[in-house]
């Protein structure tokens, strides 16, 4: 099972130096110096597809400590672009802004104060190993040091900046259909190449819930009846009982997903809410026995209010000394219209204030959820680092049926669900 190769393309330790007016001028008669106004720089690419990217610059004198931290969004490189890239130049350039970056009306208040380009000398030995491309100060603009007789001194403006490259390979797997639907799991490697290598079965049986004796588990018996039309809710107004469980090629079970928290309205709406989410199970083999199951992870979900109606979201991991309690890992929210991505990255967190008790570092997986009744077959990826065999792989895939059922799940009580996904004490049928 090997991995696509990825490619983490790094700009950090960036810092802003300016010269300080050493007399006041008609413009800045009050003799501020330009640190009262905060920096930023966009960050683009020579590759169109490419987003820019955005990171705020402190400014520091000759005697400051670089703060190595402070680093833009990376930029990243999957196996479809390494192979455009092959035998051709990539460059980034780098536009040095003063003011605010927010944008009233479409227009900014920011002044542009230069910018700079880097030259990305790769190779493809480069892609493969951690490489450094530039590391200190560059000069913005083509001004030179000019010196006025009054002695008000421009001096240089200059920016420090580190660019690296770091490998980052990746599982890369495709559903074959929505996780309803009992779908098989496809490998995608590199050159697109497929290869089946797990399959999925749903029930929406209440009693095949996740219970502290398992043994509810190894009952799939699945009577399935004609159906000849689509049924409201029952009168409960509830959503229970889901669950996924993820085979190998041989038909071992090797992950889960189940439905433990009921996902309900809050009184008086027809909504999930955040006060009160459906949560779910993402579970592992016990040991060698095929129907014990053991929990590696706890999902919640609810249906978020805002400007953007959205799927929230928190997932952490279950701790092996006590399962009430765990490591949050993820916490974010997903467009219910558009969808988007669902995604574990340490880093992330980390720069969020959320990660003082995570347990690595760098990208874990990200899965793609599409919006509300649009057919989802999801493509999850996975950090090669995360996974030691494919029952590794197979938690993440059971969790990433879990965020797609969860946008089902949250879907507005006055709506009707899919008929995969009722009771069958709920359908009509002959």
């Amino acid at each position: 099972m090997d991995p696509c190769p990825f490619v983490r393309l790094i700009v950090e330790s960036l810092a802003l130096k300016l010269p300080l007016p050493t007399k006041p001028s008609p413009s800045n008669s009050g003799g501020v110096h330009p640190s009262t106004t905060p920096c930023f720089c966009i960050i683009k690419t020579n590759i169109t597809s490419f987003p820019s990217q955005t990171a705020l610059l402190p400014l520091v004198s000759s005697s400051d400590k670089l703060d190595t931290t402070i680093s833009a969004p990376a930029f990243l490189l999957d196996s479809a672009a390494l192979r455009r890239l092959s035998g051709k130049p990539l460059t980034l350039r780098i536009s040095i802004y003063s003011g605010s970056m927010t944008h009233m009306c479409g227009i900014t208040e920011a002044k542009l104060l230069g910018r700079v380009t880097v030259n990305v000398q790769h190779t493809e030995s480069s892609w493969i190993r951690c490489s450094t491309f530039q590391n200190g100060w560059l000069n913005i603009g083509k001004e030179k040091k000019k010196k006025n007789k009054d002695g008000g001194g421009e001096g240089e403006k200059m920016i420090h900046v580190v660019v690296r490259s770091e490998p980052d390979p990746r599982f890369v797997f495709q559903f074959g259909g929505e996780p309803e639907c009992d779908p098989v799991v496809f490998q995608i490697r590199d050159n697109n190449i497929r290869q089946p290598v797990f399959s999925c079965k749903f029930s929406a049986d209440r009693n095949s819930r996740y219970r502290p004796h398992p043994s509810h588990f190894t009952n799939n018996s699945c009577r399935r009846k004609k159906i000849f039309s689509r049924v409201r809710e029952r009168e409960g107004r509830e959503r229970k009982g889901w669950m996924i469980i993820v085979h190998d090629l041989s038909g071992s079970p090797v992950a889960a997903a189940s439905m433990v928290t009921p996902f309900v309205p809050s009184p008086g709406s027809d909504r999930v809410s955040r006060s009160n989410p459906g949560a779910w199970l993402i579970l592992r083999p016990n040991g060698a026995s095929v129907s014990s199951w053991k929990p590696w992870g706890r999902l919640e979900a609810w249906r978020e209010r805002g400007p953007i109606d959205g799927l929230g979201y928190k997932f952490e991991l279950v701790t092996e000394t006590n399962n009430n309690y765990g490591i949050p890992i993820a916490e974010s929210k997903i467009s219910v219209k558009k969808g988007g991505q669902f995604c574990i990255d340490y880093q992330v967190m980390k720069d969020s204030g959320h990660g003082s008790r995570l347990p690595g570092k760098g990208f874990v997986m990200g899965s793609s959820v599409e919006g509300e009744g649009i057919v989802s077959k999801p493509i999850v990826q996975v950090g090669a680092h995360h996974v030691t065999c494919m029952a590794d792989a197979a938690l993440f895939i059971a969790l990433s049926a879990a965020i797609d059922l969860s946008m089902d799940a949250c879907q507005l009580f006055s709506h009707k669900l899919r008929k995969e996904l009722c009771h069958e004490e709920q359908l009509p049928y002959s």
